[in-house]
């Protein structure tokens, strides 16, 4: 059973909700929506001289798997900021996935979408 988890919804929801929109900010910059799946991002193809010197050439081709390394680590940054929007809706918010003990305030303050207790952080 849940015990009660006394933290301030509204001023997380709010930290969360900045955060959400900087990470959209910084995954325009290394990616774009996938025209497929709207929930998910992909790195930004760089364009392509076929006639272009092969330095170039691989230039583009090391930029783009750049942008995809960045872009992944953003792009779970921000799902997992989705994810605790949701909890919030649904009540859920501040309890640890693992023990559904409530999550340590000073450790929600460093990281509001955090998903664990100190005990269960991965």
């Amino acid at each position: 059973m849940q015990k009660r988890n006394d933290i301030d919804f509204e001023y997380f929801r709010k930290k969360l909700e900045e955060e959400k929109t900087l990470l959209i900010e910084e995954l325009k910059t290394v990616g774009r929506i996938n025209p497929d799946n709207p929930d998910d991002w992909e790195a930004k193809p760089e364009k392509l001289d076929v006639a272009a010197d092969p330095n170039e050439t691989a230039d583009a081709y090391e930029a783009y798997g750049e942008n995809a390394g960045i872009l992944n680590e953003l792009e779970i940054r921000f799902n997992n900021v989705k994810k605790a929007l949701q909890k919030i809706e649904g009540g859920s918010y501040g309890f640890c996935e693992v023990s559904g003990e409530p999550i340590e305030s000073d450790r929600l303050e460093a990281n509001p979408a955090a998903a664990t207790c100190k005990k269960h952080m991965e």
